[in-house]
């Protein structure tokens, strides 16, 4: 996705906006209902450019100087895209949660404090050292056979009871 700086956003330094916009990139870039949209084609062959223009909408959303920011626009600007582009309606909570990630550090990023973007920045770094390099998806080994026998018939066990009649115990 391009995460670059789309013009002046009030408030923001130049820095600032500029990595907001790798933040922001990072944010969706880690929505697993927008990724899945997209590895599966649900917007078509344009799915990956359809994912670039949410992020482009994102950014432009947090440039526009002329109203304040409120979380419900944003939420219903990331709704209307999953529906209108990838005709996916997200019901799990995640267009709250991207929303609430994407607003927190923009003000963040308003104070200077680029913490949050840094943190995604290593885990991203340290999910992509742990990835096979053709991007296959995980190998997981086949457990190893115990000495343990299968299956076989218990031998019932009888044991005698306080008046000496065997009860029989499986």
């Amino acid at each position: 996705m391009d995460s670059g700086n789309r013009g002046p956003m009030p408030g923001l330094s130049p820095e600032a906006a500029a990595r907001f916009g790798e933040g922001s990139a990072l944010v969706l870039a880690r929505w697993t209902a927008l990724q899945m949209a997209v590895q599966n084609g649900w917007g078509g062959r344009e799915s990956r450019q359809k994912a670039d223009k949410l992020a482009s909408a994102v950014l432009s959303w947090f440039s526009n100087d002329k109203a304040p920011l409120y979380i419900d626009d944003l939420e219903n600007l990331l709704d209307e895209n999953m529906v209108l582009s990838f005709n996916t309606e997200i019901e799990d909570g995640s267009v709250e949660e991207v929303a609430e990630q994407l607003m927190i550090m923009h003000e963040d990023c308003l104070q200077g404090n680029f913490e949050l973007i840094d943190q995604l920045i290593v885990v991203n770094e340290n999910e992509g050292e742990n990835s096979d390099e053709d991007g296959s998806e995980m190998m997981v080994d086949e457990p190893e056979p115990k000495d343990v026998a299968m299956n076989e018939p218990k031998q019932p066990k009888q044991t005698p009871d306080e008046e000496g009649v065997g009860e029989v115990l499986i």
